[in-house]
């Protein structure tokens, strides 16, 4: 009797036509009328199955239909803590795979000048001391608009009463007495008068022009570096630093000054970085050995500065240390623009400051448990600058340095700062006081942090992954808004339905997302203008940012 042919493999069949090939060639002789049929059948249906099923894949991506997972394979039996390979062997990754690269740590190729030596050496030692208000101590003086606008600015067309940066130009004895009374009180380091000292902030004193914005900064380091070269030759082993004081400005990145249009902003991330650049080259030109980007209450603010900071010493050759301070507004422990003081240090840690801290709106006993929380996340240096205690009903600052000083005795010791100083409020009394609380402790050491994947919106995003389970610290990459992966989204962005493309971000958040992929790349689309709003909108939303 003849072997069926049915079940069998093609290597059967092939070995079945050798051995018997009369019986292999009656079979395709046989077989050849159903061939024929099963192509008239096709041919015949073709018109109606082609564009039946091109109507059904079109209806289920109208619905959202979502994809049809795979089966997995089968799990074997695995004791409790298994790994996922381990309980599903089949899916295991291939024998002899290349090892996961471990990076080094970056090295930044611009030479660093001296200074970055001598003070990580001073922070390691003791803690040092910052000056305290410059508005403070100006009210002090009660100048008039005479004062402020001296001979330079005698016929400037509009008031400069108020403008405490001019007072370098057309009061600079009473800008180094302030100087050189903080000095004496024991600050190390002193900040320009350069707060408001850039192109956009000028612009409400109609003073926004290059050259006046130059002088203003240049007058002002020379002025403070001039004060601090006297003082040190006084005492070379306590050497004082002239810091380049540059200010938030203004105007914000991330918070619209509309409600009607969150989307808006009063000035563009480009124009923020052009500010700060022209500040920080005139006051490097003036000689400053340390810059302070200070009273962050917009952190996109605060990396335009670094971006613009980074941009001047590439071109420059060379690199002076840079403080970083934030500033949380009230006890909610978040900046204006709405992160925490983690989230902050996340966004300003790739700029790689020699150290980071907060000044500014809370006085020492609020400020507390987020020093606490930036010495402990931090790798570098920490400092922190807080008010005389809180405003009083006429918005002045009661209290006197000894209660500060008492209040501040807190951070060095629970070993938090490596530099404290005063802002709003404060005088030389203050300093003083602090200089002399803090004489006698050691300052906090610096720590290493693990290397991590560290991201942030409002709030931080620390990926540490799960090596003997992936699948449990997997992260969720939201892809829907993306114009080229859903055509919901795509038709809601050509469309200029914002609010819709708003809420497929949310949603996706909603379900899990960690981070949202955002993509405008199609020719239906100018991308450049449609991700600028849909981001400003997804930054204004705090549900998605």
């Amino acid at each position: 009797m003849a072997p069926s042919i049915a079940g069998y493999t093609w290597h059967d069949a092939y070995n079945f036509a050798i051995v018997n090939p009369g019986q292999a060639s009656a079979a395709i002789l046989l077989a050849w009328p159903l061939f024929i049929a099963f192509a008239a059948v096709c041919v015949v249906l073709s018109p109606l199955v082609f564009p039946g099923a091109m109507l059904v894949a079109y209806v289920l991506n109208k619905r959202g239909a979502q994809p049809v997972e795979k089966p997995r394979p089968k799990a074997v039996a695995a004791g409790q803590g298994a790994s996922y390979a381990e309980m599903y062997p089949e899916v295991q990754p291939k024998a002899n795979l290349s090892p996961v690269p471990k990076y080094a740590k970056w090295v930044d190729p611009v030479k660093p000048t001296a200074a970055f030596d001598v003070i990580n050496k001073i922070m390691k030692e003791r803690i040092m001391v910052i000056d305290g208000a410059m508005g403070t101590a100006v009210q002090k003086y009660k100048l008039s608009e005479d004062d402020f606008r001296g001979e330079r600015y005698k016929n400037h067309t509009h008031d400069l009463k108020g403008n405490n940066d001019c007072l370098v130009i057309t009061r600079p004895d009473v800008i180094e007495e302030i100087h050189n009374a903080y000095l004496a009180a024991g600050a190390d380091i002193i900040e320009t008068n350069t707060f408001n000292s850039t192109m956009i902030s000028q612009a409400d004193y109609e003073l926004d022009k290059k050259e006046e914005v130059y002088l203003l900064n240049k007058t002002a380091a020379q002025l403070a570096k001039k004060c601090c070269v006297e003082f040190t030759k006084k005492n070379p082993a306590k050497p004082r630093f002239a810091a380049g004081a540059v200010g938030p400005t203004n105007k914000t990145l991330s918070v619209s000054p509309s409600v009607e249009n969150p989307a808006f902003r009063g000035c563009t991330y480009d124009e923020i970085v052009e500010a700060y650049y022209e500040q920080v080259e005139a006051l490097i030109d003036g000689g400053v050995d340390v810059l302070l980007v200070e009273t962050i209450f917009d952190t996109l603010n605060a990396k335009a500065a670094m971006f613009a900071i980074d941009m001047f010493f590439e071109k420059w050759g060379q690199k002076i240390p840079v403080f970083v301070s934030g500033t949380i507004v009230d006890n909610s422990g978040r900046t204006l623009s709405g992160q925490t003081n983690e989230a902050f240090w996340n966004s300003m840690s790739h700029a790689k400051p020699i150290a980071i801290g907060l000044n500014c709106a809370l006085g020492a006993k609020d400020m507390v448990p987020y020093i606490e929380n930036l010495s402990r996340v931090a790798d570098c240096w920490v400092f922190c600058y807080p008010n005389a205690g809180l405003p009083n009903a006429m918005g002045g600052y009661d209290q006197k340095g000894a209660e500060m000083a008492e209040d501040c005795r807190v951070f060095p010791d629970e070993g938090l700062i490596n530099a404290i100083g005063g802002c709003c409020g404060t005088t030389d009394e203050h300093i003083k006081c602090l200089a002399d609380m803090v004489a006698t402790y050691k300052p906090r050491e610096k720590h290493d942090v693990p290397d991590i994947m560290r991201l942030s919106g409002l709030e931080p995003f620390n990926y540490a992954p799960n090596e003997k389970d992936y699948r449990k610290t997997f992260i969720n990459l939201g892809e829907r808004c993306n114009v080229a992966g859903s055509t919901i989204f795509k038709k809601a962005i050509v469309d200029g339905n914002y609010e819709k493309a708003l809420a497929i971000a949310l949603k996706q958040v909603e379900n899990g997302a960690h981070v949202i992929d955002v993509n405008m790349d199609d020719g239906l689309i100018d991308g450049e203008s449609a991700m600028t709003r849909f981001v400003n909108l997804m930054v204004s939303e705090p549900d998605v940012s």
